[in-house]
Formats: structure tokens, C-alpha cells, sequence
């Protein structure tokens, strides 16, 4: 029950909540109490009326009295344990809510190394099935546990008072009942666990399928994607009835134990009666609604002790999440304006998760307003300065400074708020064009995302879809070209108008004369803030204030188009190969 203590702040929060709905619970096993008594005495009045106790007029008021009774106690029982239920159950989903709101706020200010070691698919179950596993603790196991302790104590001091002797025979076999319920309880649990697991490697399986239906087309293996699927639909289908077989055992086992206590209560009662041990006959009627009233909650004993070890289990696995602290914190809260100049001076940085060199000793410096190029090989650490002057990472050697301060100095988000940075993989959400665009700028005016668009070198393919920018785009805007993602994505950067604008080889998917259009469009842009560009191109490159040439993590040249084409040199040779290729084109 340790892990279950981060819930206490919760219950604290609604402390009021969950005492008026207790209270309720109390109220509402009183008047359903009721029920029982009012029968008894019903048949304890008519067969007084068949004995001649009591006389035709007097049996039927009194009989009336009772029915008028048992139909007041049924409806006011019913009305509060629509209010318990109304009220315990509002609570269960108010913490539910909050608990995801935590986790989903966690998630945001974890690193992003966090989100390299762990699997999208393990986050979001934590932040849906484990909470809702721990709802069904925090909701119907405390109102099932209230109501169960409730109904027996109160049922229980009525039995015992009415019929000892009767009482302990007819609560027999309900221990038997709850042991029975809980070993069965956790058998389904393991076979529904064995099931979740089996949905979600078919679930999986079925994802890459359709994420990957165009490769599968085009080697012509639906045959076998076929018979891979056959054979884990036939294996969940086997853990499905393996499942099933055990669920179908509840409610046959919990009416033969409702029935032998019925039992029971008969033979002993009928004894008892006859012995001139139970003065009336409705005492025994009264002990059978008893029996079938508590069959249930006892029954639930088992099954809550379930949701209690599913729900630890789940918010274990919560706690693991939110007890990461951040890699990367920000250590200031004071805002401060961004001008944009950034000075690299010896860094050097090694990545967490694989332990990679990305860079070796790495200095330069970039004053606002200026532009610098990046190029290199792949895997020569182009990005990974990208995402350093964002800070996604923190450096191992060395020092960042913006604008003469070392950027863990910084408020990070202030920093990063000042960042337009356009990804290599140009991501765009599932919304409308105009929406993923104004994802920079939450408050852009459509005059401002269409002049973004335009410059970006997108509009007009925008105004030819149909609904123009209220396209919805698919999942990672697949139904978009690469090309137009990648402009989308520019459109979304240079709208927010930040200090610093990062762009990560972002025009690979466009041709060289949109490229050239793009950049023309971007040297009016970015005058006045500090752009830098990661490109494979020489062509991207060649109007930047200062290039740098990165191999193996390394600087190996410094300087601008001109000087580097002078000089023998990864430069030069680059320049002269897309020189050559554009000619024959």
C-alpha cells in the first residue's frame, strides 16, 4: 500500500467530498435495511390474520402501513445510493483527472533523453490504463468497502438480535464465499493481464502494418503479413477463452454459496421455528432477504482486494514516472531579453543514452543578427548543436554562452520561447494547416500565417486543396509531400518572429529552385536575428555570414563561402561535386 500514499494528497483535497459521501453510504444501508424487517413483519401480520389473532380491519391497515412503509424506505434508499453513488464516484474522476493532469504536466518538463530511453506506447498506458486501474481504487473499491462494512454491521446487529443461533448458521458460508471470490479474482487478473499483453503485441503489430502498408505492397508480402496476423489473432483468441473459461466460474459459484446459505437459513430456521426456538414465521423470510443482501457485498471483498493490488501495481509503475527529476532544470526564474548572440568555446558532448562523442572540442561565435552555416557528413554533430543552443541537452565539457551568459543561467523557457526551430523530420499534428502553423504563435492573425505561408514558398500549393488552410492533415501530416512538410514547418518558425532561427537541413525535400526562392525570402527575414543553418547543401550556405565545416565532431574548417572555395577542402570539393551535378542537370 506504499505506493498508494501519493494518492493522500487527493483524498485530502476532497476530504469533503468523501465524508459526505460516506455519510450518504450510511444513510442509504439504514433505509435498504429496512426492507427485510418490513417483511418479516408483513408475514408475521398475515399469518396472525390466518390465525385468528388479529381481526379482517385491523389486518388490513397494519398491512398497508407496512407496504407504505417498505415503498418509502425503497425510495429513499434508492435516492441515496444514487447520491453515493453520484458522489464517491464524481470524486474517483476528479482524482483521475488531476492524476493524468500531473503526469502529463511531468512528462512535459522531463529531458529529452527521458523520452529516448522509454517507449511511447509504455507512457501513454501509464498515463490511461494505469490511472484507470487506480480510479477503480480511489471510486467503487472505497464505496464497495464503505458499503460493505456499513450493510453487515447494521445487518448483522439486526440479525444477531432477531436470532442468534440462526445468525451464525446463515453467515456460514459467506467467508467461504470471499476467499473464493478473491482466489478466483486473482486468476482473472493474471489471465486479463496475459490477454492485455497479447492485445497490445497484436495492437502493435497491426500499427507498423498500416504505418507500413506501402512497403508491404511493394514487396508483395501480404501473404505473409497475412499468416503473421492469422497466428497472433489465434493465440489472443486461445488467451481470450482461457480468460473466459475462469469468468464464467463467478456468478455460477457465487448463486450455489447465495443458495446454499438459503438453504440454510430454511432447514435451521424451520427447525428453530418448529422447536419454539423463533416465535415468528417472518423472521425467516426476513433472514433470507438478509442472506441475499449480503451475498454481494461479501462477495466484493475478494474483487476489491483485487482493484486494491491492481491499483498498487499501477501507481507503482505512475511513481517510477514522476519520481525522474529532470535533466535539464531551470535554475532561473527571472526573465531576461534574448538578443541572440551565441559563442561556443570548447564543448564537448557526449550523448546519455548511447554514449556517443557527437563533439570534440567545438568553438565558435555568432553575433546577432548574423547567419551562420553548418555542414558536414551525416552523423558529424550538425544537429546536435541544434540542440544544445536549445538546451535540450546539457554539455560535458566546456561552455554555451548567449549573449554573454552561460545558458544554464538562462530561464529556460525564456530561452527556448526566443528559439524558431525547424527539425530535420518536420513533424506536423494532426489539426488544420492554418493550426500547425499558428503552433508557433498560438495569437497569429490569418493575414500573418498566410505571409508566413508565402514566404515559406507553401501558399499556393495551400489554396489548391480544397479547403485550403483548413485542411485537416493526417497523422504526422502524412497527407502532405516531404516537401511541403518541410515548408509548413519553415512557415511555423518564421511566423512566431523569434531572435534565433534554427533550421536542421530543412529543405532536403525541396528542389533547388524552391530552395533558392525559400532562401531569398529568408535573408529578408532574418536580418536582424541570429540564424543558423545545418544544411548538406553548399547552395544553402553560400550567403551565411560565416561557415563552419564539422567532420567527426570536429571544426575542421572556419570562414565565409568565398575563402573556403579558395582553400583545398571539404568545402571546396563539396562545392565543386554540386557544381558539377547542377551543370549536367
Amino acid at each position: 500500500m506504499k505506493a498508494l500514499k501519493h494518492l493522500n494528497k487527493y483524498f485530502f483535497k476532497y476530504r469533503y467530498r468523501l465524508i459526505v459521501g460516506i455519510l450518504i453510504t450510511i444513510i442509504a444501508k439504514i433505509f435498504t435495511l429496512f426492507t427485510p424487517r418490513l417483511v418479516g413483519d408483513s408475514i408475521n401480520i398475515i399469518s396472525d390474520h390466518f390465525n385468528g389473532k388479529i381481526g379482517a380491519e385491523a389486518f388490513k391497515a397494519d398491512l398497508l402501513v407496512n407496504v407504505l412503509y417498505l415503498i418509502g424506505a425503497a425510495i429513499v434508499a434508492g435516492i441515496f445510493t444514487f447520491l453515493m453513488r453520484q458522489t464517491i464516484i464524481n470524486v474517483s474522476r476528479y482524482i483521475e483527472y488531476d492524476l493524468k493532469n500531473e503526469i502529463y504536466q511531468h512528462y512535459q518538463i522531463l529531458s529529452l533523453n527521458f523520452y529516448k530511453s522509454n517507449r511511447t506506447g509504455d507512457l501513454m498506458n501509464r498515463i490511461s490504463e494505469d490511472v484507470g486501474k487506480v480510479r477503480m481504487y480511489v471510486g467503487p473499491a472505497i464505496m464497495y468497502t464503505m458499503n460493505t462494512i456499513t450493510l453487515f454491521v447494521v445487518a448483522f446487529i439486526y440479525m444477531i438480535n432477531t436470532a442468534p443461533t440462526l445468525t451464525l448458521y446463515t453467515l456460514l458460508p459467506l467467508p467461504i464465499l470471499s476467499f473464493s471470490i478473491y482466489k478466483l479474482s486473482k486468476m482473472i487478473n493474471k489471465r486479463s493481464t496475459i490477454v492485455q499483453q497479447s492485445l497490445s503485441t497484436l495492437s502493435t503489430y497491426t500499427q507498423e502494418t498500416f504505418s507500413g502498408v506501402s512497403v508491404i505492397k511493394s514487396y508483395g508480402i501480404e501473404p505473409r503479413t497475412n499468416t503473421e496476423f492469422d497466428n497472433l489473432s489465434s493465440e489472443n483468441r486461445q488467451k481470450q477463452i482461457n480468460l473466459t473459461k475462469v469468468q464464467a466460474l463467478f456468478f455460477p459459484l457465487m448463486i450455489l454459496l447465495i443458495g446454499l446459505s438459503n438453504l440454510i437459513v430454511i432447514y435451521i430456521g424451520g427447525m428453530q421455528y418448529m422447536n419454539g426456538e423463533i416465535e415468528n414465521i417472518g423472521t425467516i423470510a426476513e433472514f433470507i432477504i438478509y442472506v441475499n443482501m449480503l451475498t454481494w457485498p461479501v462477495a466484493t471483498v475478494g474483487w476489491v482486494t483485487s482493484l486494491v493490488q491492481q491499483a498498487e501495481a499501477s501507481q507503482q509503475r505512475i511513481n517510477e514516472f514522476l519520481g525522474q527529476e529532470p535533466e535539464i532544470q531551470n535554475k532561473v526564474q527571472q526573465l531576461t531579453p534574448i538578443k541572440g548572440d551565441i559563442e561556443f568555446k570548447n564543448v564537448s558532448f557526449i550523448y546519455p543514452d548511447t554514449n556517443i562523442k557527437a563533439l570534440k572540442d567545438v568553438s565558435f561565435k555568432i553575433n546577432s543578427g548574423e547567419t551562420l552555416a553548418i555542414l558536414g557528413k551525416t552523423g558529424s554533430g550538425k544537429s546536435t548543436i541544434l540542440d544544445l543552443i536549445g538546451r535540450l541537452y546539457d554539455i560535458d565539457n566546456g561552455s554555451i554562452l548567449v549573449d554573454d551568459t552561460v545558458i544554464s543561467n538562462l530561464n529556460l523557457y525564456n530561452l527556448r520561447q526566443s528559439i524558431g526551430y525547424v527539425p530535420q523530420d518536420a513533424f506536423l499534428f494532426s489539426d488544420t494547416i492554418r493550426n500547425n502553423i499558428k503552433f508557433g504563435k498560438e495569437d497569429a492573425t490569418d493575414d500573418e500565417v498566410i505571409e508566413a505561408a508565402k514566404n515559406a514558398r507553401v501558399h499556393k500549393n495551400i489554396i489548391g486543396f480544397n479547403k485550403g488552410y483548413d485542411t485537416v492533415l493526417g497523422e504526422r501530416g502524412i497527407t502532405l509531400s516531404g516537401g511541403q512538410k518541410q515548408r509548413v514547418s519553415i512557415a511555423r518558425a518564421i511566423v512566431k518572429k523569434p531572435d534565433i532561427l534554427l533550421f536542421d537541413d530543412c529543405l532536403s525535400a525541396v528542389d533547388t529552385e524552391t530552395e533558392e526562392k525559400i532562401l531569398k525570402n529568408l535573408v529578408k527575414l532574418t536580418k536582424d536575428k541570429t540564424t543558423i543553418i545545418v544544411s548538406h547543401r553548399v547552395s544553402s550556405a553560400k550567403n551565411a555570414d560565416k561557415i563552419i565545416v564539422l567532420d567527426d565532431g570536429k571544426v575542421i574548417q572556419t570562414g565565409t563561402h568565398q575563402s573556403l572555395i579558395d582553400i583545398d577542402g571539404y568545402y571546396k570539393e563539396l562545392y565543386t561535386k554540386q557544381l558539377s551535378e547542377k551543370e549536367m542537370l
